[in-house]
């Protein structure tokens, strides 16, 4: 249940995608879960969030400035079948990375089921920072990645 997410920043240029994923695949490593998002939308919805609850810590100008910067780059997130392997991969083509422990959790695909294990999640009082997730309707199963504030007590919840 709890796995090693690896995130890291992909330049934004054509092809890119392509180097890291087949980087992964020429050396028998799995991708089973995967998210890209570009970065500048990542900075702009920041800036918007920091906004609304008045916790903005830094000035409107800086926010431009990392802004423009991430214009540049695309935020990815994945989950492989051999983290350390992948690690290992990453450092050598000198990524910048970073580990985050999140739960990646296999769930039947009918209707209600995410909302159920959100809510579950919620009532254990653990706040999400997100989650993304991927369908195979040939087995009727699904996985999606939670990554909780707590993840310790998010896991407990499911062990009950």
């Amino acid at each position: 249940m709890v796995r090693t997410e690896i995130t890291l920043f992909l330049k934004n240029v054509p092809g890119e995608l392509a180097r890291l994923t087949a980087m992964i695949a020429e050396n028998q490593i799995n991708i089973d879960a995967i998210t890209i998002q570009d970065a500048t939308s990542y900075v702009e919805e920041l800036f918007k969030a920091r906004g609304r609850a008045l916790k903005r810590h830094a000035t409107a100008a800086s926010y431009s400035m990392i802004q423009e910067d991430s214009k540049q780059f695309a935020l990815v997130r994945l989950l492989t079948s051999d983290t350390d392997k992948t690690i290992d991969l990453l450092t050598n083509a000198e990524y910048v990375y970073d580990l985050t422990p999140v739960m990646a959790i296999e769930l039947g695909n009918q209707p209600g089921t995410l909302a159920e294990t959100a809510k579950k999640i919620g009532d254990a009082g653990v706040n999400i920072n997100y989650v993304y997730g991927s369908v195979s309707p040939s087995d009727g199963r699904t996985l999606f990645i939670f990554c909780p504030e707590d993840i310790d007590l998010a896991v407990r919840t499911f062990q009950k």
